[in-house]
Order: structure tokens, then C-alpha cells, then sequence
């Protein structure tokens, strides 16, 4: 049952992903762990990398995480998996501040027609002066779209061309029209003569 679902998915994802995506540069939103509340900040550096951010509180604790993230697509621009690693800082109830490395590993995507991006991850940590020396946490979060990356501009209809040409042949055309044949037809024989 939990294949077929997971088929599924992935085929509304594939097929979501024919039109454009609208990619982003800022997100945030809800995180939620098992045992845990946060908000996540994910800020888009290049093409492949981003640095979230994660602020998590649970019962007895609180921490700030930042995380480097590389991108990769699965089915197209919308759907992907990414790895990053970072650190994080937080307090303990009982025994203050603690320190630690973390990893990541999670798929997102990028609710097509809708400023959302969902994502699934796993995290492990390990801690200094912390109760669990080591952590494995899993999570989900739903951000909105804050800044949406620039659409690249068109480049026009023909295929081959590019744009600095055709600018090109625009300013030359429009710089000296005296200087522009006038496309008569007994230029023809004028030239001919000469």
C-alpha cells in the first residue's frame, strides 16, 4: 500500500512538472518534528545551495540550527533531494548550553501554481554536553514563497539567435537609415552597371 502511495506521488510530481517552475529565493515556515515545534528560514545562495535556518523548541529544550544545503532534481525543477551539514546551539532545562555537528538529508518540493514549498527530512546530530551524546530526528515543513527569484527574460521567438545579436542588428538598423538600401528593384541593375 505505502508503494503504491509513494507511486503515486511521484507520478503527480513528474506530471507537475512539465510547466515552469517558479523558483524562489526566500522561504519560510513551520517545522515540525516528533518531539519538537520550529520555524524554518531557507535562503537560496546559487543554483544547487542553500543556508536554512531552524529554530526548534521542545519540552525541556531549545536550539538554532544553520545548515548548508546542496540541491539535486529528481523529476524536474520542482522536485528534488538535498544533503547539507551545518551546527547548532541550544539550551537544556537541566544542564544550560549545549553545541553540536548536524547532517541532513530530505526531498522538497514546489506545490505547483502555489508560492509553497513542502519537504520531508532526516537529520542526524551529535552533541556536546547534552543528555543524547547523539540525535536522529525527522521532520516536515511547509514554507511560503517570501522572495521569488527573477524570471529570466525572453530571448524571442527565433531559437538560434541570441539577444545581444539581435539587439545588435536593432541599433544598427535604427543608428543611420540613409545608410539603409532602399530595396528597389532597379537598384538591381545599378549594381550591375557599376
Amino acid at each position: 500500500m505505502i508503494r503504491k502511495l509513494l507511486f503515486i506521488f511521484c507520478i503527480v510530481c513528474g506530471a507537475s512538472t512539465i510547466s515552469q517552475a517558479q523558483k524562489y529565493r526566500t522561504a519560510i515556515g513551520p517545522r515540525f518534528e516528533s518531539d519538537k515545534f520550529g520555524v524554518s528560514v531557507q535562503q537560496k545562495l546559487h543554483e544547487k545551495g542553500t543556508i536554512e535556518g531552524i529554530v526548534a523548541v521542545g519540552s525541556n529544550e531549545y536550539s538554532g540550527t544553520a545548515l548548508y544545503e546542496w540541491h539535486f532534481p529528481l523529476l524536474g525543477k520542482r522536485f528534488n533531494y538535498y544533503l547539507g551539514a551545518g551546527a547548532h546551539v541550544g539550551n537544556l532545562k537541566d544542564s544550560g548550553m549545549f553545541t553540536g555537528a548536524d547532517a541532513i538529508i530530505g526531498l522538497e518540493y514546489k506545490v505547483n501554481g502555489l508560492p509553497i514549498l513542502l519537504s520531508a527530512d532526516l537529520k542526524p546530530a551529535v552533541h556536546i554536553n547534552h543528555t543524547d551524546w547523539v540525535g536522529l530526528s525527522s521532520g516536515v515543513s511547509v514554507r511560503y514563497v517570501i522572495v521569488k527569484e527573477k524570471k529570466e527574460e525572453k530571448r524571442g521567438w527565433w531559437p538560434f539567435g541570441g539577444k545581444e545579436e539581435d539587439t545588435k542588428k536593432r541599433k544598427k538598423s535604427t543608428k543611420n537609415p540613409k545608410d539603409q538600401d532602399s530595396g528597389s528593384i532597379l537598384d538591381i541593375f545599378k549594381k550591375k552597371d557599376n
